[in-house]
């Protein structure tokens, strides 16, 4: 059993990852961020494949929509169309504003779609709404079941 909750955040942008680690680091409830810095190694981590046979699945999962070898879209189409995987909630985190790119996240299957901020202030006011609303109020289902 997990002490704390986990999150996967899948994001090429080392500066965005180190503002979400630093904006969760004062967490209550000790919060885990792992990171992947594209598609493919966040499927690498979500299937259990190769260096990440033994990890963990996470409860709640940070996606960015442009990401290098396979994109946020393909991350998700392949989340959802598995059944271990599809329980796991996806944020999408981006900077995209796109009406097109919030329609296809929705369609296929994201939980929610958020813009990142501009400013440092609203970041990190975002991330720490994300993480009380995931797991402060939601109700995850149990993983392995």
């Amino acid at each position: 059993m997990k002490a704390a909750p986990d999150i996967l955040m899948v994001d090429d942008n080392p500066a965005d990852v180190a503002l979400v680690r630093e904006a969760l680091a004062g967490s209550k409830r000790g919060t885990q961020l792992r990171s992947a810095c594209d598609g493919v190694e966040a499927m690498a981590l979500l299937d259990r494949r190769g260096n990440f046979a033994n990890a963990m699945r996470p409860d709640l999962v940070m996606l960015d929509l442009n990401l290098p070898k396979r994109d946020g879209l393909a991350v998700l189409a392949a989340m959802k169309a598995g059944p271990e995987l599809r329980r796991i909630p996806v944020v999408i985190f981006s900077t995209s504003t796109l009406r097109k790119d919030v329609v296809r996240s929705y369609e296929m299957g994201a939980n929610c779609y958020v813009n990142k901020p501009g400013n440092l202030t609203e970041f990190s006011s975002a991330v720490t709404s994300i993480e009380e609303f995931w797991f402060g109020f939601v109700n995850l289902p149990p993983q392995g079941e």
